[in-house]
């Protein structure tokens, strides 16, 4: 099955993200607007929304923070990731598997 909100690139998967910050719990609630909807209880003051979504994303697809690149949407909630090291299957297959336990 493929999951509208990853593509492929030649350094990873790209993650297309919608941001809600200041939310009760950070989390990944679903597929919205053809993006992964990331809860995350940092406001969006700084970058800490962003830091946080990061953090999450190599919580959630087990990879070192350093391999979660933001490459657009520095300051509105649509955002975009490489999740380097991971191709779009494993990523799929990873995002698939916290969706199906929602």
């Amino acid at each position: 099955m493929s999951i509208s909100c990853i593509s492929e690139s030649e350094h990873g998967a790209i993650l297309q993200v919608l941001a809600v910050p200041r939310s009760s719990r950070t989390e990944i609630s679903g597929i919205q607007e053809n993006r992964c909807k990331i809860k995350v209880k940092a406001p969006p003051v700084d970058g800490e929304a962003n830091a946080a979504i990061c953090k999450a994303l190599a919580k959630y697809f087990g990879l070192p923070k350093s391999s979660i690149v933001q490459q657009k949407g520095q300051t509105g909630k649509q955002k975009t990731f490489l999740l380097a090291g991971l191709n779009m299957s494993e990523a799929e297959e990873i995002l698939e598997k916290i969706l199906s336990e929602l």
